[in-house]
């Protein structure tokens, strides 16, 4: 059976808000993969999570660079692979699942060979303009326990 929750936001300030609150409930290691079509709030949410983590920097999708790094509480590594789809290629990215910081891909799917087993997938799908529906889909019991923790703690409603 597969564990998930969903959650609604009105606007990207919602949105960004929630990521900021998951923000405190993650430490090193944590890999999170973010799915969703072009402009539904990949990197919002990555910006959210930014905010959470204590970074001042300005966080822009890593789409040319690949991979971004970012200093706050806890380093967040920012992934973009798009560019990858039909590529083979190991860019290292083992150094930053199992390193200090805080994962975050985008579009996974590209790289699922270099992916951990364990790690919490969100997708978020675009309702309207502004609305986005959130779908946490945690794998593995770190994850599963991660999401019951945040939603509960939270009070969230899902």
């Amino acid at each position: 059976m597969t564990t998930s929750y969903e959650i609604k936001t009105m606007d990207v300030n919602e949105t960004q808000r929630l990521a900021a609150k998951l923000a405190k409930y993650l430490k090193a290691r944590d890999v999170i993969t973010l799915e969703g079509d072009l402009g539904a709030g990949k990197t919002s949410f990555t910006q959210g999570l930014a905010l959470g983590l204590g970074i001042t920097q300005i966080v822009n999708s890593p789409t040319f660079t690949l991979i971004k790094e970012y200093q706050g509480n806890l380093p967040l590594y920012h992934m973009d692979v798009y560019r990858l789809e039909g590529e083979d290629e190991d860019l290292g990215f083992e150094e930053y699942f199992y390193g200090e910081g805080i994962s975050v891909v985008e579009w996974a799917q590209f790289i699922e060979d270099y992916l951990p087993d364990q790690l919490l997938n969100i997708i978020i799908l675009k309702l309207d303009e502004n609305r986005r529906l959130l779908r946490f889909e945690p794998k593995g019991d770190y994850y599963i326990e991660l999401c019951k923790e945040f939603f509960e703690n939270e009070n969230i409603s899902h």
